[in-house]
């Protein structure tokens, strides 16, 4: 029987960070600017709607290796680089000094996708081998929604919305077509993602590997 689903962000480089240990919860926020038109004569004014600010998500992740005695740092430094400036990425401008960090996914099973920035980090080291050496951290991390259109909100795996575009992670004898029965309730329907990944075997995915769950094509009424 498989094990419960691990989270993880994914960088905009393909960059795949493990969470150790799956978030105990999640704070998603959401605002909107309304501002008051004017009402000569009335009691109050009536509000109209400018625009929806970008939803937040924070999370805290705790990440320990004292199973392993190694240094919790190869995962905190994995986290901090996401908000390093990276020149090699889409719209960098060596000329003007214009470089931007990369945004991040959060993804957990099918459940939830949010595609963000890193705005803020907070690293906590509480625990550390007799030489000093950090071997547990509690990070806190607050994402900021960078497209509308890619985020959506935690939703019913047994409702009737369309399937999320996730990514899943393969494990040991898996096969497209029982990846497509978990996502979409149909077997038939490996080709999808076969052609997603270019996958050539739908029976020779490795166990690991990443791949991306696309949405079923929404169907028109004519």
């Amino acid at each position: 029987m498989a094990g419960p689903e691990k989270a993880f962000l994914r960088s905009e480089t393909g960059t795949v960070i493990d969470c150790l240990f799956n978030p105990a919860e999640l704070t998603v926020a959401k605002a909107n600017t309304w501002r008051p038109s004017e009402s000569k004569g009335q009691n109050a004014p009536v509000m109209r709607f400018q625009s929806g600010q970008p939803a937040t998500l924070t999370l805290n992740l705790v990440l320990d290796t004292t199973d392993k005695g190694t240094d919790v740092r190869k995962h905190t430094g994995q986290l901090l680089d996401l908000m390093k400036v990276d020149k090699t990425l889409a719209g960098s401008d060596g000329q003007n000094n214009s470089a931007r960090p990369p945004w991040v996914k959060f993804h957990w099973g099918r459940i939830y996708s949010f595609k963000a920035i890193v705005e803020r980090m907070q690293v906590k080291f509480t625990y550390f081998a007799s030489d000093g050496m950090p071997l547990r951290a509690k990070v806190e991390l607050f994402l900021r929604q960078y497209e509308d259109d890619e985020v959506r909100p935690l939703q019913n795996p047994t409702s009737h919305t369309p399937t999320l575009h996730t990514v899943h992670r393969v494990v040991q004898g898996e096969t497209l077509d029982r990846i497509a029965a978990s996502h979409y309730a149909d077997p038939t329907r490996w080709r999808l993602i076969a052609e997603a990944n270019d996958v050539v075997d739908p029976f020779a995915v490795p166990a690991g590997a990443l791949l991306v769950i696309p949405e079923l094509p929404v169907r028109r009424r004519g």
